[in-house]
């Protein structure tokens, strides 16, 4: 699929969608420092909501959270609170990460908006959640593979189905070797990095 001119004329949208540890905050920080993107995040808005309701901080928290959100304000309403304080900043976005289909078609109605995808073995991905070592990556190979499991598919529009996400990407990197490799296939999407005085 190739990058429609309009992408390159308007403010853009890039929605982020991935496996446990693929490298969606790889790729997030790449498009802020080498494009010039605002970050706007899915977890950071769950963070607050988790604090607001005197909730414990981890992952099991973050899923009942926007659960509770989606069933009660409808599939995308994360994603839609986080689009309307990037459509009120105008400038490129970020928003990290896409799990529900209907986050992703509550998107796709602005037409300046591309979904990546991004995958990596297992065993890489799980590698690389030890070695991040934040609050929710505490946890053995099972567990990991049981959360992700979990995360990957479901019947109800409110709950989280990264599987289908990623069968609605524009593009689905593959994140199995260095940054390098990866930052290599963003670029041949959106083309090489502009210069600093470019994205300003």
């Amino acid at each position: 699929m190739q990058v429609p001119l309009f992408f390159y004329q308007i403010m853009k949208i890039i929605g982020i969608t991935g496996t446990l540890g693929a490298g969606k905050g790889t790729i997030v920080d790449y498009l802020i420092q080498h494009y010039g993107f605002k970050h706007y995040s899915v977890r950071g808005y769950l963070i607050e909501e988790a604090q607001k309701r005197g909730m414990p901080l981890n992952r099991d928290t973050y899923v009942v959270v926007a659960n509770d959100l989606r069933t009660t304000y409808g599939p995308s309403y994360i994603i839609d609170q986080l689009y309307l304080q990037a459509a009120e900043n105008g400038t490129n976005a970020v928003i990290e990460s896409v799990r529900t289909p209907g986050e992703v078609e509550s998107l796709r109605k602005h037409e300046h908006f591309l979904l990546f995808g991004v995958d990596a073995d297992p065993e890489i991905r799980y590698e690389r959640v030890v070695s991040r070592a934040s609050e929710t990556d505490h946890v053995s190979f099972d567990t990991f593979v049981e959360n992700e499991q979990r995360e990957m598919s479901s019947s109800d529009p409110n709950h989280q189905n990264i599987g289908m996400c990623m069968q609605m990407a524009d593009y689905v990197f593959m994140n199995n070797g260095d940054f390098e490799e990866l930052y290599q296939q963003v670029e041949q999407v959106l083309g090489p990095s502009p210069s600093p005085s470019e994205t300003e």
